[in-house]
């Protein structure tokens, strides 16, 4: 394997809670430096955050002194760390040297604190025009609602995500994860990597501005959801699709299936293995048009003939007919899935005293190249930890500084 893809590149990370550290996380599985600020007072945002893991195992509160947040143990690995005071002009100065040597500063502060703390991005620029800067919050940098503090569920909520989401007779319902949170922390990472291949073309930096809104709205707008009322569309259509029918969540005898058709083809070689070939020809049934007027029928049809079958052997004959279908896997199926063990997205969680914690994983790097490594190199490390390496080494303090910084309150 040849260097990895992000190697040499420095990141400062001044990010908080999920959307930002994620980001970052991705970006050190692509073998950059990512260096974590955190305060010295307060600590990192993550190691005290429920819900903990350490000797015991999991709780909702420490039971011991060895345990840490599970998002810390999972966000913040391959990551270096330091402390700095960035209230106090000393650590503002320090922050400044360090991305003197830096490529990229990525934060999520609220709207303004940046420019409060003399940090925002034309400061910056002025001082390092090939500096990437990226900004991650809930509206975005501009607009009349930027000011807004916002989390996951609220990004969910404006977006419209929520409207979609959950049964037609219900209420809307937020996703089961932290949705708008991991997709913008995937669109900082893909601006800030075109942005990187601005700066190598141009030697110029970016303000890259990535809204949480924005996000997920680019994504739930590929349907014209507009006109749903017109066509007798709920906007919350559970887990079927608004275009092809079927397509939905279906109970055979021992567990849920997803089984799903795209063309007129599919159809009929569905019918095939559901022994109903005779609706093939039925009016009601032979187009896509004709089934999604009549989604409850086709959906009876199917789970009618699921109802009957083991999961195994329906998956089987669906895969064997190359209809599109999956099991619906909990986290305990999918941590035993071959598939996914074999793709290395099943790894250690690995605290930074205790090692490896049985019985709790963290996902692997989902990016795969064909001539580079990607991943994590090694577990994270606690608050500090990096102060005598990246003051000491690389800004080249000497340790009486840094004796007198730390009792300053500066690192």
């Amino acid at each position: 394997m040849s260097k990895r893809i992000l190697e040499g590149v420095r990141v400062i990370d001044l990010t908080q809670f999920f959307v930002g550290p994620h980001a970052t996380l991705l970006l050190a599985g692509m073998g950059a430096e990512v260096i974590r600020v955190d305060n010295p007072v307060t600590g990192d945002t993550l190691s005290d955050s429920p819900i903990y893991a350490g000797p015991e195992g999991v709780s909702f509160e420490r039971k011991t002194p060895d345990d840490l947040g599970v998002p810390f143990l999972k966000r913040s690995r391959g990551k270096k760390a330091v402390t700095l005071n960035l209230k106090n002009p000393e650590g503002v100065r320090l922050l400044l040297e360090l991305l003197d040597q830096s490529d990229v500063l990525v934060e999520n502060f609220s709207v303004g604190v940046t420019k409060r703390l003399g940090i925002d991005f034309p400061t910056l620029q002025a001082r390092n025009p090939r500096l990437v800067y990226c900004s991650i919050t809930g509206y975005g940098q501009t607009g009349p609602d930027a000011h807004l503090k916002c989390f996951d569920a609220a990004a969910q909520a404006a977006s419209g995500l929520m409207s979609l989401t959950g049964p037609p007779d219900g209420p809307p319902t937020k996703a089961g994860s932290a949705l708008a949170d991991s997709v913008s922390s995937v669109f900082g990472l893909a601006g800030i990597l075109g942005a990187l291949f601005h700066q190598a073309r141009t030697g110029e930096g970016q303000h890259v501005d990535i809204s949480m809104v924005d996000s997920v709205f680019s994504l739930i707008y590929d349907d014209p959801l507009e006109g749903y009322p017109a066509l007798g569309l709920n906007y919350r259509q559970g887990n079927r699709a608004p275009r092809v029918s079927p397509f939905n969540s279906y109970r055979t005898k021992d567990r849920w299936l997803i089984i799903a058709t795209a063309t007129d083809a599919q159809w009929r070689t569905l019918c095939d293995v559901m022994g109903c070939e005779g609706l093939t020809e039925d009016p009601e049934f032979a187009t896509s048009s004709a089934r999604l007027g009549n989604n409850d029928a086709v959906d009876a049809v199917v789970s009618e003939w699921a109802a009957l079958q083991d999961g195994e052997s329906a998956l089987a004959k669906l895969r064997e007919a190359e209809i599109v279908c999956s099991p619906i896997n909990d986290i305990n199926d999918v941590k035993n899935w071959p598939h996914i063990q074999a793709r290395g997205m099943i790894e250690e969680l690995v605290h930074p005293v205790l090692g490896p914690l049985p019985g709790l994983n963290a996902a692997g790097f989902p990016i795969k190249f064909s001539g580079v490594e990607t991943g994590y190199d090694g577990p994270p490390v606690m608050t500090g930890a990096s102060n005598q390496e990246i003051f000491g080494g690389l800004l080249g303090l000497d340790d009486e500084s840094l004796g007198r910084l730390a009792e300053d309150g500066v690192i």
